[in-house]
C-alpha cells in the first residue's frame, strides 16, 4: 500500500512539474503567431512571400508545396486596401484573416469575370462612401466587405509543375497591397 501511495504522489508531483513548464513556455509560443511573423518580415501594405523559396525559410509553416503564397498586413482604419497582381497563373485564391488568424473571407479566380486579381477590402461604412463616387482605380475591382479593422490578406497561386515556377513567383512578386 505504501508503494501505491508513493507512485500516486510521484505522479502528481510529475504532472505538476510538467504543467508549470508548459505555463512558463506559453508566452514564448504565443508570440510566434502569423501576425508577429509578418510584422517582423514587413510593414503594413507590403506583400511578402510566406512560403519557403530556395534561399529562405518560410514565414508561416505548413504551406502546401504546390502553392506559392504571399501575405500582406493591413489596417482598415487607414482606408480601403486595394490588392492587385498583373499576370495569369493556372489558379489563384485569396483568404482574408483577422488579427487572431481566423478566416473571415475567401475567394478564388473563378469569382471574377476576367480571372485577374484585383479587389478592394473595406468595412461596410467605407463601402457606402466608395459607392457614392467609385474611384477610377476601383472600377473593375471586386469589393470585399469585412467586419474587421486589422487583418492579413493571403494570396496563393497554384504551381502545377516546375515549368510554372517562374511565372507563379513573378505573379506574387508583382502583387501590390496598398491603401488608397
Amino acid at each position: 500500500m505504501l508503494r501505491l501511495l508513493y507512485a500516486v504522489l510521484l505522479g502528481i508531483v510529475g504532472a505538476g512539474v510538467v504543467h508549470i513548464c508548459v505555463l512558463l513556455m506559453l508566452p514564448a509560443f504565443s508570440e510566434r503567431d502569423a501576425w508577429s511573423s509578418l510584422a517582423e518580415a514587413a510593414d503594413y501594405y507590403k506583400a511578402v512571400r510566406i512560403d519557403a523559396d530556395d534561399s529562405s525559410s518560410p514565414i508561416v509553416k505548413a504551406v502546401d508545396p504546390l502553392f506559392h503564397a504571399a501575405a500582406c498586413r493591413f489596417d482598415l482604419d487607414d482606408g480601403p486596401v486595394h490588392v492587385r497582381a498583373p499576370g495569369n497563373v493556372p489558379f489563384w485564391s485569396v483568404s482574408i484573416y483577422n488579427r487572431e488568424g481566423q478566416n473571415v473571407y475567401s475567394f478564388n479566380d473563378r469569382a471574377t469575370d476576367r480571372g485577374t486579381l484585383d479587389f478592394v477590402i473595406l468595412t461596410s461604412s467605407q463601402l457606402i462612401e466608395v459607392r457614392k463616387a467609385v474611384p477610377e482605380d476601383f472600377r473593375r475591382s471586386i469589393f470585399v466587405q469585412v467586419p474587421i479593422g486589422e487583418g492579413i490578406v493571403v494570396v496563393r497561386d497554384f504551381v502545377p509543375d516546375p515549368t510554372w515556377d517562374a511565372t507563379a513567383s513573378q505573379f506574387l512578386a508583382r502583387t501590390a497591397c496598398s491603401n488608397e
